[in-house]
């Protein structure tokens, strides 16, 4: 699977269960919106197309507001349901539009309305264990286990989870979220970018595989979503995994978090 669209955690303002477009709104030029039966989230940005081929909404959402996936509250269709959707970028618009040109077009084909809130939800902390961490800081330019500096590589399968490559433990609690469906604090105090190879077995309790990750598995039988390389049945969990692993743990912790929450959405987006 591949992804060039960044997703990162800055949440924009939205007006309370309104729509979401006003009149000086930067919109797309052209665009085309269908659902499709190929998902596969083999997405693309350049500087004058923006490309999502086979995704979910959620994906889109994150782009276009810049949250998190456990930061969207909506229907759950949201994980499941795929489209293609190709854009052209006007002429003289600048990256830091798109998010904006996204909602204008999530309102217009799907009749998007939605407001942000404050919500105390169960969550982690990542903090240091008493052993200490046991791993090392990323040497600049070096390789890493096959991946080239700065590369990473994640994956996801029935009976295996993993992460491996240089991040920093901001970028390691925000990939931990996504997984566990929850927020995930770091307060390790470490402020490097470090070599992380870590592999569990998933416990689908507490770690939802989510629809869109279901569909794609029954899809590509004997893949692993994201094409980390997994080895054959680990037997720890997570929490287990990180601490034997890493040197670190994961402490329950209920925290307030500021979440995107759909009021209203189309499942069938208007025609082009």
């Amino acid at each position: 699977m591949r992804i060039s669209l960044p997703a990162t955690i800055a949440v924009s303002v939205i007006c309370a269960v309104t729509p979401l477009m006003g009149a000086d709104q930067p919109k797309f030029e052209a665009a085309s919106v269908k659902r499709t039966d190929r998902c596969g989230m083999e997405n693309a940005m350049d500087a004058g197309m923006i490309a999502f081929k086979g995704d979910p909404l959620k994906p889109v959402l994150m782009e276009a507001f810049k949250v998190k996936m456990d930061q969207i509250a909506g229907p759950s269709w949201l994980d499941a349901d795929c489209f293609e959707i190709f854009a052209r970028i006007p002429e003289g618009a600048t990256r830091d539009q798109v998010p904006a040109m996204l909602q204008a077009l999530l309102a217009d084909r799907f009749k998007l309305a939605a407001h942000k809130e404050d919500r105390t939800r169960p969550g982690y902390a990542l903090a240091v264990d008493k052993s200490g961490p046991k791993f090392k800081e990323s040497v600049p330019g070096s390789d890493f286990k096959g991946l080239h500096a700065g590369q990473r590589t994640f994956g996801a399968a029935p009976g295996a989870s993993g992460i491996k490559g240089s991040m920093t433990m901001a970028s390691l609690a925000r990939f931990l979220s996504n997984g566990l469906g929850g927020p995930v604090q770091d307060l390790t105090g470490l402020k490097g970018t470090y070599d992380i190879d870590l592999t569990w077995a998933p416990d689908r309790t507490i770690e939802p595989m989510g629809a869109f990750a279901s569909n794609y598995a029954a899809a590509h039988p004997g893949s692993a979503d994201g094409g980390a390389d997994l080895p054959p049945a680990p037997t720890a969990d997570i929490f287990t995994a990180i601490r034997d692993s890493l040197g670190l743990r994961l402490e329950p912790r209920k925290q307030p978090v500021e979440e995107l929450v759909i009021d209203h959405i189309e499942r069938v987006p208007t025609e082009n």
